[in-house]
């Protein structure tokens, strides 16, 4: 499947549903900016401290650090929605937030995206080149989680790692095929991006579900 066919089906799977990637976003953006700015003025010692300081309190840093954490979950939740569309299972906003409920599976995302931080930091240690490119190759571990819940963090980041054999250069021309859109969005103070996320993330769904997803059933 080309670029251009994956682009054009995630418009076809987002079509009717753009008012819903629009809010997804806008709660997302809105979530992470109040919670963070409430911290931050807290450590402060009040608005007026807050307004005026050239730099984050120690404790603000940690404490953000800590609840960038419990968002991994909502993030996922979000790569999963997506997917949902992709596949004309009509999934609403509400569903991002039900990931939690499941503690055990929060905990194992949390930990997998830690685990995929680290990786990639230590091959950005070697070269930065080598580090995109295991970067690529580790970005289908959150989606596998979605169709093998079963799958334990090591398997899933292995599995990510080998179904993205010959596949990492693609995923990264899909996603830096974006770049001139983003600089519009950009112009447009921001704005723009309330729909350009939604289209990226379907997009990054629509190549798991072709590409990735997929891929054991072919070698099977």
């Amino acid at each position: 499947m080309k670029i251009r066919q994956i682009k054009s089906q995630a418009r076809q799977s987002l079509r009717g549903s753009w008012g819903k990637g629009v809010l997804l976003t806008l709660i997302y953006f809105l979530i992470s900016i109040v919670v963070t700015t409430l911290i931050e003025i807290l450590f402060s010692g009040g608005i007026h401290n807050w307004l005026y300081q050239d730099y984050s309190p120690l404790g603000s840093e940690l404490i953000n650090f800590i609840i960038y954490i419990l968002y991994i979950p909502l993030t996922v939740g979000i790569l999963w929605f997506y997917l949902g569309l992709v596949r004309a299972e009509k999934p609403e906003v509400p569903q991002v937030f039900s990931i939690y409920i499941n503690a055990n599976l929060s905990l194992k995302l949390i930990g997998t995206n830690i685990m995929i931080g680290i990786f990639t930091f230590l091959w950005t240690l070697l070269l930065v080149i080598p580090g995109i490119i295991k970067g690529l190759a580790y970005s289908q571990t959150l989606y596998l989680f979605k169709d093998n819940p079963e799958y334990g963090i090591f398997e899933a980041i292995t599995e990510s790692r080998r179904r993205m054999d010959g596949y990492k250069w693609k995923y990264f021309l899909l996603n830096l095929s974006f770049i001139g859109w983003g600089l519009l969005c950009i112009l447009s103070l921001g704005i723009g991006f309330l729909w350009l996320v939604p289209y990226i993330y379907t997009s990054n769904a629509t190549f798991y579900h072709n590409h990735i997803s997929e891929k054991e059933v072919i070698e099977l």
